[in-house]
């Protein structure tokens, strides 16, 4: 018997919670350290896993099937394919630097402060999310992915609502308000689109008799399971509207501007960088393997509501006052760009899809956690308190740029790569939706730079005007970050190479080829 891998990199950092709540209460120091450690064995792993997995190789690797449940039909069932592994090493990557940007974020308040903060809560809760959000990439079983779907939102409530962000200018009590009604946002809206999609997993278990994913695929290819065309159009919306309040899509996306604004800032990271990608992950594994024919019946509906996504998210950015809730329509407008990218039912589309969902991350987590670094100095997210950061704290205002920059996409930063094959692969099949959506580009550059030149530039505000630069810590948080943006700006070709087969792959179960060009390249 092989050693199960997939297993271990989930197993690791789900144990690695369990020891970080049970370390002494006194022991705030040694919790955090562990949770770094065990965070960085993860990776660890991942690499292990991303080493082992041949992309020419079968569809599913490292695979592991036990019966869990046999009388239901359930099994433990696990499997990477390139989409799956990318993304896994997104998320065991992010992770360190998440422990590390919020080495303080869970310290102890100040004396005669009514709330109490447990350290050791804080780490566990993070690498439970972890393990989570990895299975549910593994995860080859509808059942299994559910439940894992689901379980994570327990200890993101948490975090949204137990240790929130500390810049809050309406007191304490008005603060811890503030946070509940986000982390009770956050939990409805996914509890709703979990419990649509538990109909919809029930269905689709009477139907096909299995909640294997791989076993489903391969009856509907040999013929031997047939569904109606309703049915199978009802349970794609089951699983959709699940996935679209996850992602988030609009309109199913007011939760997030709330959980972010009132998150610490490495929890923001973790919920747009890391928890909202399984929603797009599953779009392309589930709802295209599964539902085929729904997928393509509800094309222009979703690349409409991806478009609105797109231009909605970037105009709201623009007129924010509040640096995270501008970091969060951002993103919004950015998941719009990867559900665009799915639904083109082009290769470049959905290989563009896949590589924004990682290059999101990285330059998602590199401004938000330098945002939050400028944030814990001045003890305010509100963009006007700022002003000339950049002539007192050079490195941090410079790494505020580049975060930036990503976010706009420029060319030699990662995001561009990804966004420029999605536009093109919308393109060559919907050329008008293709061109609405550069809008949001120039949107893009518009918040972005408005932002840098109203907290960086300017006069130096006396508030400000003490304010330190990064320290040796916040700098081992960001560097290796802004690194990844270059080099996979300037060289893609290690994560297109292991997505793309995948990609061919999902376009081949929805029965979708690249359009043909206008006009044949001279040979």
């Amino acid at each position: 018997m092989s050693f199960p891998l997939l297993t271990a990199t989930a197993a690791l950092p789900a144990l690695g919670a369990v020891a970080t709540a049970a370390v002494p209460a006194r022991q705030r120091t040694a919790a955090k350290w562990l949770a770094l450690l065990v965070s960085l064995a993860t990776l660890a792993l991942a690499i292990v896993v991303l080493v082992r997995f041949d992309p020419d190789g079968a569809r599913y690797q490292l695979t592991e099937s036990h019966w869990w449940i046999k009388d239901f039909g359930v099994r433990y069932e696990l499997g990477v394919d390139g989409i799956a592994v990318a993304l896994i090493g997104l998320t065991a990557l992010l992770m360190p630097f998440i422990v590390l940007a919020g080495w303080h974020d869970a310290d102890p308040l100040e004396t005669g402060s009514k709330r109490w903060r447990p350290t050791q809560g804080f780490f566990a809760l993070i690498l439970a999310v972890e393990a989570m959000v990895i299975i549910s990439f593994e995860a080859t079983d509808v059942f299994v992915f559910y439940i894992f779907f689901e379980a994570m939102l327990i200890p993101m409530y948490f975090l949204i609502g137990g240790f929130g962000d500390r810049a809050h200018s309406q007191g304490e009590e008005a603060a811890s308000t503030q946070r509940s009604y986000a982390a009770v946002k956050f939990l409805l809206y996914n509890l709703a689109g979990g419990l649509i999609m538990l109909a919809a997993v029930i269905g689709l278990y009477v139907v096909a008799g299995s909640f294997s994913l791989q076993e489903i695929v391969q009856a509907r290819a040999n013929g031997s399971l047939t569904m109606a065309t309703s049915t199978e159009r009802w349970l794609f919306l089951g699983f959709f509207f699940a996935f679209a309040v996850k992602a988030p899509l609009w309109p199913l996306h007011t939760w997030l501007p709330n959980a972010m604004q009132e998150s610490t800032a490495p929890v923001a990271v973790l919920i747009t960088a890391v928890v909202d990608k399984v929603g797009t992950f599953a779009m392309l594994r589930f709802c295209l393997q599964l539902f085929p024919e729904a997928s393509k019946w509800a094309t222009p509906v979703i690349l409409v509501l991806a478009l609105i996504s797109i231009i909605y998210g970037a105009l709201l950015a623009v007129g924010q006052r509040d640096i995270k809730r501008l970091v969060a329509y951002a993103s919004i407008s950015h998941f719009g760009f990867i559900v665009m990218g799915i639904f083109a039912m082009t290769t470049q589309g959905q290989s563009g899809a896949t590589l924004y969902m990682v290059n999101h991350g990285i330059s998602t987590a590199a401004l938000m956690l330098v945002a939050g670094f400028l944030i814990s100095r001045r003890g305010s997210r509100l963009i006007a308190d700022y002003g000339g950061v950049q002539k007192v704290a050079p490195v941090l205002a410079g790494t505020f740029l580049i975060g930036g920059l990503a976010t706009l996409s420029l060319p030699g930063l990662a995001p561009f790569v990804s966004e420029f094959l999605v536009l093109v692969g919308t393109f060559s099949r919907y050329p008008v939706i293709g061109i609405i959506a550069t809008v949001g580009i120039v949107l893009a550059a518009l918040y972005t730079l408005v932002l840098y030149q109203r907290t960086m530039t300017g006069p130096v505000k006396p508030e400000v005007s003490a304010m330190p630069d990064l320290k040796v810590r916040e700098v081992l948080v960001v560097a290796p970050l802004i690194v990844l943006l270059v080099l996979l700006g300037v060289y893609p070709k290690p994560l297109t190479s292991i997505v793309d087969p995948a990609v061919k792959q999902t376009m081949s179960d929805v029965q979708q080829k690249d359009p043909k060009p206008a006009v044949e390249a001279a040979k």
